[in-house]
């Protein structure tokens, strides 16, 4: 977070979980006129697709709203966006973003946040997938490693 702090636009989570994520994120960009933006169904995981493996299941890793916004109270700049992902993405679609920490677990949400959010990335800014190179994440890992391939050919 300290890479970002002074590069302009707010910052997101994509699957917030419990929202310890979202907390660390918000302690660095407290008092720095941002907003911090939670995207997250709070009923777990979507249908994992073949390309997802066999560990998790539908409804995996669900907390309630609730949990989060306790966690998160001390800080008056949070949104929240119930939804499966991408359903509320165009609501911030005007927005330019610093920081996106997506943690979606499964192939489809990963793709669905990268091509929303990579066009919407401030320059200097940094997109982090908490799952790539996990074993139980197979789809993530998919989908990042032939978008690395993508985004090397345009360099």
């Amino acid at each position: 977070m300290q890479l970002v702090a002074y590069v302009e636009g707010d910052t997101a989570e994509c699957g917030a979980f419990r929202g310890a994520s979202s907390y660390l994120i918000c302690r660095r960009i407290k008092g720095l006129n941002k907003r911090h933006h939670v995207f997250d169904s709070f009923e777990g995981l979507s249908e994992p697709r073949p390309e997802d493996g066999s560990y998790w299941k539908k409804g995996a890793l669900a907390s309630a709203e609730e949990v989060i916004r306790y966690n998160l109270r001390e800080f008056d700049f949070v949104e929240y966006y119930k939804g499966w992902i991408p359903s509320r993405f165009q609501e911030v679609a005007d927005k330019r973003f610093c920081f996106v920490h997506i943690d979606v677990d499964l192939y489809e949400p990963t793709l669905k946040s990268l091509e929303f959010f990579y066009e919407r990335m401030s320059p200097g800014g940094i997109i982090l997938c908490d799952d790539y190179g996990f074993k139980s994440c197979q789809g993530p890992n998919v989908r990042l490693t032939s978008s690395l391939r993508n985004v090397r050919r345009r360099l």
